[in-house]
């Protein structure tokens, strides 16, 4: 018996000392032998890793106004198991209203929801999470506080907490002034993809770089205190500040909506330049889209015409060949010829005027105001010849590409061998051109003949190296000489300026010299050698002030809806809007005087304007009115409300006049201005003052000085008559006078091209 005891006490031990031995091995196995191993296994569990989002660098305009930025957005998801459960816990039908409530706020249709919330797996089982797409991805904060109603309502309804709806909060690309420039910024989709535009060809520096922290946690999913931490910050992406000046993209896009609605094209397109920088200051079409709601829209609303479609130019063209023939010498503007048809040898068909039978012998000037086919014919084809005109049409940038910052631009086509080819080029026709093409070509007219390479970004900002990238204008080449360009200019104003013969007279912008050139082009049937019948393509393009050019307009309308439309008619009186609302935003002042005669030999009424009501307006706010009505003022104070104002509003004045903006009590301001104000109102300046005036001569101040006599602090002084102000006086003051106000032509004749 105790034998027996004894063995079995042995084989327990032995027992358990094997089971010591091999759980010893075992460890030293696990812990020694695999020790690597297992504790990457660990750290697999303990680790915990979260993505550090960048933010998508801000596009914004030249005064850093926010034309797109990254903001906060919300995303509607849906737990099918949760609902299911509670569906079968309280005996509701959740399901139903579920779908019924959010396809009401979301407008997904029925049977999507229901499809998102009976959702299963492979093995049958209800997903626990699945978000709305597309309809609940992304919205914004006024849809997803509706949804948060609803759940919380749920949450009333059911007693619990988590109802099987779900909002989670990310970021999308926003677009606060909605369809404005569309065409340019393009759009980032909700995938976070760029697409078109400006988003797209800087997409890689935009975006930015996306960082992470990964650290050790607990069975709580607490991080661990000493745990290990691989952090890597998040790279924001680069700022872009673009040349876009927002108030004249706003007068650009206006202007052809409006045209867009009265002659129903197929599209119209404007862009407004820096002729001296080329610096891209509005540009824009119509139809357009409001890249926020981009899923909205069909494909057409996304082409930016203004660089991917090739448009024959028409009578615009005729440019490039006045610039080439005034630059070889071969222009004079006093000599004639026939005008009406013209024939080329070995051609049964003439090339005719858009006037059948012309207007007789006439002299080339009067051939480039009519729009005359047979004068660009002899200038271009019989003058410069083939390889002249060649020459300068590729010298104007015409066949290649700008380089503007945008993708797919076109290069356009210019290919002619034949001498009916040539002849039919010089005036625009059997060549296609985009549009920036042609705003860079007449850019180099008036800047003083400099091809320039259009520019849309002005600056890119880097906010982690806190550096700044500026760009310069850019000159491709001198095309003619500085002397031809000005004569070309002068030429083109008379275009503009001859109120009887001139097809450009309805751009003509009282108080400012204004040169341009209209087109109206028939359009090439697809697929066929011709011209479609009563379909064409009407444009204008010029530019402004002609003695110190400021901005460049070119406007050009697809098929618009009117059998006798041309581009006098149609665009021209675009062009005019947005150049007279452009001049006076960017300060440019009327220049026509008094003595100027008019067409008609009479003299031009002298410009005058209405003072507006300033009183009790912020100080900004005054300063936009006056600048809008052209005239100039003077801040007086530092106040930032207008307490009172110098004329007083209503008070019909030359627009040359300057307005006084007090800001402040008298006993703070100091003296003023006033050369250039009448008597009268330079009496209420000194009575403003409380301050007493001597006075020396009569009509405008010319000249001011503080004197003291005795002791008393007098203002001394000085004035003339109208027409006898000292010329350095005025030229110090910066003052010319002239009409801001447009004086609304009648409508104008068209040019065209018909084909030979």
């Amino acid at each position: 018996m105790i034998k027996r005891i004894k063995l079995r006490t042995l084989m327990v031990g032995g027992l358990i000392t094997l089971l010591f031995v091999v759980l010893a091995v075992r460890i030293y196995f696990v812990q020694v032998v695999k020790a690597d191993f297992y504790l990457g296994k660990a750290r697999e569990t303990w680790a915990a890793s979260e993505t550090l989002p960048a933010v998508r660098g801000t596009i914004t305009d030249r005064d850093g106004n926010i034309l797109a930025m990254d903001a906060g957005a919300y995303t509607v998801a849906v737990g099918p198991q949760r609902i299911h459960e509670l569906n079968e816990e309280y005996g509701l039908d959740l399901r139903q209203q579920i779908v019924s409530t959010l396809h009401t706020l979301l407008g997904k249709s029925v049977s999507g929801l229901e499809a998102d919330i009976n959702a299963k797996r492979e093995n049958g089982d209800y997903l626990v999470h699945r978000q709305i797409r597309s309809e609940g991805w992304k919205i914004d904060k006024e849809h997803a506080n509706q949804v948060s109603a609803f759940i919380e309502e749920l949450r009333n309804q059911t007693g619990q907490k988590n109802v099987g709806i779900y909002l989670e909060q990310e970021q999308k690309r926003y677009y606060p002034k909605e369809k404005m420039a569309s065409h340019l910024l393009g759009y980032v989709d909700k995938d976070g993809k760029s697409i078109y535009g400006l988003e797209k060809y800087f997409d890689d520096i935009l975006r930015g770089e996306n960082g992470y922290i990964k650290y050790e946690k607990d069975g709580n999913r607490l991080q661990l205190e000493r745990g290990e931490v691989d952090y890597k910050p998040a790279v924001d992406g680069k700022k872009i500040t673009l040349t876009i000046n927002t108030e004249i993209q706003y007068y650009v896009e206006a202007a052809i909506k409006e045209a867009y609605e009265k002659y129903r094209p197929k599209s119209i397109t404007a862009i407004a330049a820096d002729p001296k920088t080329m610096e891209i200051l509005g540009m824009a079409n119509y139809p357009n889209y409001d890249p926020n709601e981009y899923w909205d829209y069909d494909p057409e609303s996304f082409t930016n015409h203004a660089i991917v479609s090739l448009y024959e130019p028409g009578s615009t063209f005729k440019i490039v060949t006045l610039a080439g023939a005034v630059e070889e010498g071969l222009f004079n503007p006093d000599e004639t010829y026939k005008s009406g048809e013209i024939f080329l040898k070995g051609f049964a068909k003439p090339i005719r005027d858009h006037i059948r039978g012309g207007w007789g012998p006439i002299t080339f000037l009067e051939g480039l105001k009519y729009s005359s086919n047979v004068a660009f014919v002899k200038l271009g084809y019989e003058k410069l010849g083939t390889d002249k005109l060649r020459q300068y049409i590729t010298d104007f940038g015409f066949g290649q590409k700008t380089g503007i910052e945008l993708r797919n631009e076109s290069t356009g086509v210019v290919s002619f061998y034949y001498p009916q080819e040539v002849a039919s080029a010089t005036f625009g026709q059997g060549v296609s051109v985009t549009p920036i093409q042609q705003v860079a070509a007449i850019a180099a007219i008036a800047n003083g003949g400099k091809l320039l390479e259009p520019r849309l970004v002005k600056k890119i900002e880097d906010p982690a190296a806190k550096t700044t990238e500026t760009f310069q204008p850019k000159v491709v080449r001198q095309v003619i000489s500085e002397k031809t360009a000005k004569q070309v200019g002068e030429y083109l104003e008379q275009v503009v300026s001859d109120r009887e013969i001139g097809t450009g007279r309805n751009a003509y912008i009282e108080g400012y010299r204004v040169a341009g050139k209209t087109g109206t082009a028939q359009k090439v049937v697809s697929g066929k050698k011709g011209y479609a019948e009563n379909k064409y393509v009407v444009s204008f393009i010029g530019f402004a002030p002609v003695e110190d050019p400021e901005i460049v307009v070119y406007v050009v309308v697809d098929e618009p809806d009117d059998p006798y439309a041309g581009g006098g008619s149609v665009a021209a009186p675009v062009f005019k809007k947005i150049v007279q609302q452009s001049l006076r935003h960017l300060g440019v002042l009327p220049s026509a005087t008094a003595d100027v005669q008019n067409s008609d030999g009479k003299p031009q009424r002298k410009p005058t304007v209405e003072v507006p009501d300033l009183t009790d307006k912020k100080t900004v706010q005054a300063e936009n009115e006056l600048k809008q009505r052209a005239l100039s003022y003077e801040v007086v104070g530092k106040g930032a409300t207008v307490i009172q104002q110098i004329p007083e509003a209503g008070t019909i004045v030359p627009n040359t006049q300057r307005v006084y903006i007090i800001t402040e009590e008298r006993k703070q301001m100091a003296i003023p201005n006033m050369i250039g104000l009448p008597l009268r109102d330079a009496l209420e300046v000194c009575s403003l003052l409380d301050m007493r005036c001597v006075t020396d001569g009569e009509g405008y101040v010319t000249s001011q000085s503080e004197q003291q006599i005795g002791s008393e602090s007098v203002l001394k002084i000085t004035l003339h008559p109208p027409g006898v102000v000292p010329e350095e006086a005025a030229q110090d003051e910066g003052e010319a006078e002239g009409d801001a106000a447009a004086d609304e032509a009648g409508a104008g004749e068209t040019d065209g091209e018909a084909s030979p």
